[in-house]
């Protein structure tokens, strides 16, 4: 991995508690030429996360002054906050050669589609039931926005068909080397 001299950009979706976070830092542990892009968001930061390492936390102001200049790839709005990809740190990254990935929400991911040469790969958790259990062994949430997130997670389950490719995270270890054997794939993959 990391023979191309412009990274390819990969775009994953899934549904809050299915696991991606943990795929793609497993990903970007194995393969130095993998960088997870930073989203900018205008939510709190949660405990233990890092404003740079995390997300960008902005507030709503700077978030509008940068949909304005045009220096997102693509933005959302989710549960009340808004959550955007910076343009310049993707195409910096791809340009030192290094694979971006993208952890975008179904609405991001979807401004996407067709407009940005990407492999989209789409994360599902094995049953709703172990979503739910997922979300709640968390603790970050109230049951309350838990039913939210369920709710919206049945919402983006019935995009996943519009995704290049679908993973159930039954197994972390078996998830992982689905992940894991598609972007070798797509790195070596010819492209004309």
């Amino acid at each position: 991995m990391g023979n191309l001299s412009e990274g390819l950009i990969f775009v994953i979706s899934a549904p809050a508690g299915t696991g991606k976070t943990t795929l793609v830092d497993m990903l970007t542990s194995e393969f130095p030429c993998t960088i997870r892009s930073v989203s900018c968001t205008t939510r709190p930061p949660r405990t233990n996360e890092v404003d740079g390492k995390d997300y960008f936390f902005l507030t709503k102001e700077a978030f509008e002054a940068k949909i304005a200049a045009g220096d997102f790839l693509e933005h959302a709005e989710v549960f009340g906050n808004h959550y955007g990809t910076a343009r310049g740190f993707v195409t910096e990254q791809q340009k030192k050669g290094k694979h971006v990935i993208l952890v975008l929400d179904t609405q991001g991911a979807l401004q996407l589609k067709g407009r940005l040469a990407a492999t989209f790969i789409f994360i599902a958790p094995p049953s709703m039931e172990e979503l739910r259990n997922r979300l709640m062994k968390r603790r970050t949430e109230s049951p309350q926005l838990i039913d939210e997130r369920l709710a919206w997670a049945r919402h983006e389950l019935e995009k996943a068909s519009q995704y290049d490719y679908q993973i159930v995270n039954d197994h972390l270890d078996t998830a992982y080397t689905v992940l894991k054997s598609i972007l070798i794939a797509e790195e070596h993959k010819n492209r004309r």
